[in-house]
């Protein structure tokens, strides 16, 4: 107690014989020591309350400090959690500065760090080693292992990254652009190339996001490409990079976080060509393996990691062939061919199968379904729907296969309905507001979509939400197919962009 102010001494005293304490900013950084010192608990658990409360960017790393060397868990926790959730207003501090490198480093490996971008943990990297640079240059390839450098922006990582002086001059830090330029560079092999570096930070968490492609507006099929981020407050349609190819028809799905539009009609010719598009580079590729059948009207889905393109029609016949992409080998495979053609299908996976939900056969709307158990290798029929439905949409939703809209054999549809597949019964839900042939469906942040189509006079940019507790469809935003949002928006991104769909599409596919 030699050290103890006398001042701290009293009030713990006065805390024994009356149960109150007076904690201010004052007095916290001397009371609490001395109740560890003697054991004082319920004084210890007050003055860490009252540091809780006190956290902000400025302070929150001497707190940290402050809570590790009294052996003050909670607080610790609290300021651990503060820091990485606030990391971006962290960054600047004096604190921040005067950080030791295995602190610094503890905090940018964190799985936890809130931070929009990697870009911007690369800056903070820098503008430490900066700060004390004759002494801290020597850990900048140390602090660079620990910067997921893989998930910048390519535009970042060639102009700002790879021209850093500091990073020129170290070999180490050289190796690590090269490793991250290597992986946006070469998407087939990203597969091979997992590590901690390529992985997203757990709260980089911005929802999913909806993009339409292709299509067909003003009588001729297109190549734009649109996206919309439903979770903002006000979202907004934005235009990305254009396909190589117009492609109405055409088939969409994501696989590994990289989208694949496949086949579709150009407007003259029936394609089985391929393209994909990265979100990170804003670039679409054109060295996917093309089907061994061109195909419009095609369904499109991914199941354990393999892209399906099943049905549609080459411009002679309505097809039943079915073919299996493997990405990491680039390239397709014939699988069980469906027991019935069909074109306009749509395809959804629920249960580990893929399920073709119908489509024509070339003469007539189908409300046939079959399921392809890939463990089996062969198509089952299971019950049919209540109604004739080509070019229709499906989704999964709540353990439930939806099928909205779509043309019967006289007049497009607004009807929908679900199939259970334990009771393997399907029932009507509520039809949607509008007709819609050609419709899209996707679920985009547990919400479920119906997307464009035609009404029977006018090609539609509308779209539609569904409410399941309410059983009601709802106005909403609109959009084609969904995709996990983990990527930092690119600048040049917004070179277009509205609040309403810029534009109709017919036929719209969604996965």
């Amino acid at each position: 107690m030699v050290d103890m102010e006398s001042a701290t001494l009293d009030a713990l005293v006065n805390f024994c014989y009356s149960g109150e304490i007076k904690i201010s900013d004052v007095n916290v950084q001397s009371i609490l020591p001395a109740a560890c010192l003697l054991q004082l608990t319920e004084v210890q658990e007050v003055c860490c309350e009252f540091l809780k409360k006190q956290l902000d960017p400025s302070n929150c790393l001497g707190i940290r400090a402050f809570a590790d060397t009294h052996a003050c868990r909670e607080l610790l926790r609290s300021a651990d959690k503060y820091t990485l959730h606030n990391f971006q207003d962290v960054v600047g501090t004096e604190e921040f500065h005067l950080l030791p490198v295995n602190q610094l480093i503890e905090l940018i490996s964190s799985e936890e760090l809130h931070v929009r971008s990697e870009e911007q943990v690369f800056a903070a990297v820098i503008q430490w080693v900066r700060f004390d640079l004759p002494s801290r240059k020597q850990h900048l390839s140390k602090l660079l292992e620990h910067v997921r450098l893989p998930l910048c922006h390519p535009k970042f990582l060639v102009s700002t990254v790879s021209e850093d002086a500091l990073v020129k001059a170290d070999a180490a830090c050289r190796d690590l652009v090269d490793e991250a330029k290597n992986y946006l560079l070469l998407p087939l092999e990203r597969p091979n190339m997992q590590g901690p570096r390529t992985r997203p930070r757990k709260p980089v968490k911005f929802g999913e996001v909806l993009y339409a492609v292709g299509g067909w507006c003003s009588g001729d099929a297109i190549a734009s490409v649109e996206r919309l981020d439903p979770g903002k407050a006000i979202p907004v349609w934005q235009c990305v990079a254009p396909m190589s190819k117009r492609r109405c028809g055409v088939g969409v799905a994501v696989v590994d976080n990289l989208l694949y539009a496949v086949g579709g009609h150009d407007g003259q010719t029936y394609l089985n060509s391929i393209e994909r598009f990265d979100p990170a580079t804003n670039q679409w590729s054109c060295d996917v393996a093309p089907t061994s059948t061109c195909r419009t009207s095609v369904g499109v889905a991914v199941l354990d990691g393999f892209l399906y393109a099943v049905g549609g029609q080459d411009g002679i016949n309505c097809l039943d062939v079915v073919e299996r992409y493997d990405a990491r080998r680039n390239e397709w495979t014939c699988v069980a061919p469906m027991g019935t053609r069909r074109l306009g299908v749509s395809v959804s996976v629920l249960n580990g199968c893929l399920y073709a939900v119908g489509g024509s056969d070339g003469q007539a709307p189908l409300n046939t379904v079959e399921r392809l158990d890939p463990r089996v290798g062969k198509w089952e029929v299971v019950r049919p729907m209540s109604t004739r439905r080509k070019h229709l949409g499906s989704a999964v939703f709540d353990g439930n296969l939806y099928a909205v809209g779509g043309r019967d054999d006289s007049c497009e549809l607004s009807s929908a309905e679900k199939y259970n597949p334990v009771t393997n019964e399907w029932t009507a839900v509520v039809a949607m507001n509008n007709r819609r042939s050609g419709v899209g469906l996707a679920v985009v942040n547990e919400r479920l979509y119906a997307v464009g189509g035609f009404d029977g006079t006018t090609y539609l940019k509308t779209a539609e939400v569904f409410d399941p507790e309410a059983n009601q469809r709802l106005g909403g935003g609109v959009g084609v197919i969904r995709m996990p949002y983990q990527f930092p928006q690119p600048g040049g991104y917004d070179s277009e962009a509205s609040p309403a769909f810029p534009r109709p599409r017919f036929p719209t596919d969604l996965a």
